[in-house]
């Protein structure tokens, strides 16, 4: 039977297990919850609590500046993945339907690689702007090397989750390895404001949408007005949130890299109830992992005809972020 439900992984035995633990305790279960639903929350993967809870307060502290000194580190351009947006300056929902109705009720703060490759590499033209410089808040200058630090944890947990992805797949364990050793992720950390008036109808926080690259790792609180996906019956369920688990699910590019086997599946973040007040504030650590730019993206199963052209991962990723607008 197919998963309704986000299932609850521990990926610990992967980490500490035989090479048995590694396939059938967690390759087999993450299989079926990308086959099925798209979305495991996972636990024992070892980062930190104390590095988790520096970025949250961090990022708390940003979103609490006055606009005027948020707007400082603006996002540069459409297809500058880097900076601050603000409240009502995207609408995920337009990434699927370009007449989806309403912006996003929602502000953020966005890097990238915090580690750049050699420069002909970062520089060259198949690049673009993957490597484009971080836009660090002067006002606040410990983000710096709490966001650093993050962005390097999640790279490391990013790599060990592409293994457990390669073994369920039915591929050599380090199948992935030299595909994501010069990856182009990015962190964008997300605040939801208490809503201090009602929205505009049709309005939430984030609409409906598929995140883009390999898979996302998010680390969000539970609030009044969280996350929702959209399952195999059509039906909206709510991701489980667990103290000290992440969620993680798989984007457009490895729906993709698995010929449609697995699933990048529909997902939005709704308002919180009428009169929830200020404890309906909600902040998400999201991490998106992506690939290196020339990773070629082809059918990984021999067995089946491809559904796609190759690709490589920078042309996916730069083609969706200008033709949305909302990367």
């Amino acid at each position: 039977m197919k998963l309704l439900n986000v299932p609850v992984i521990d990926i610990s035995p992967f980490r500490k297990g035989t090479a048995q633990d590694k396939q059938e305790v967690v390759a087999r279960l993450v299989d079926q919850a990308c086959r099925d639903i798209g979305f495991p929350v996972i636990s024992g993967h070892g980062v930190a609590p104390d590095l988790i809870e520096r970025t949250r307060a961090v990022s708390r502290a940003f979103f609490d500046l006055p606009a005027q000194r948020k707007l400082k580190v603006a996002r540069p351009a459409v297809d500058v993945t880097r900076g601050y947006t603000g409240v009502n300056e995207e609408s995920l929902a337009r990434s699927r339907d370009p007449e989806a109705y309403g912006s996003d009720l929602n502000e953020s703060l966005m890097i990238g690689p915090v580690d750049p490759p050699d420069p002909a590499y970062a520089n060259a033209p198949a690049a673009g702007k993957h490597f484009a410089p971080n836009i660090w808040p002067e006002d606040l200058p410990e983000l710096q090397a709490v966001y650093t630090a993050y962005y390097r944890e999640m790279g490391k947990l990013a790599e060990e989750l592409m293994r457990i992805f390669a073994l369920a797949l039915g591929l050599p364990e380090h199948y992935f390895d030299d595909k994501v050793d010069r990856h182009i992720s990015r962190l964008r950390v997300r605040n939801y404001p208490a809503q201090k008036e009602a929205p505009q109808p049709g309005q939430i926080r984030a609409g409906a949408h598929s995140d883009y690259g390999s898979l996302t790792i998010l680390y969000a609180e539970d609030k009044p007005g969280g996350l929702q996906v959209c399952n195999a019956n059509g039906d909206w369920v709510d991701v489980p949130i667990r103290p000290g688990c992440y969620i993680v699910n798989i984007g457009d590019l490895m729906a993709r890299w698995s010929n449609d086997n697995w699933v990048s599946t529909l997902h939005r973040v709704v308002n919180p109830p009428a009169g929830a007040g200020a404890e309906s504030r909600r902040q998400s650590l999201v991490f998106f992992h992506n690939p290196n730019y020339d990773a070629e993206i082809a059918n990984l199963m021999p067995s089946q005809a491809a559904k796609y052209a190759p690709t490589t991962s920078g042309e996916h990723l730069r083609s969706l972020y200008v033709k949305t607008q909302n990367a």
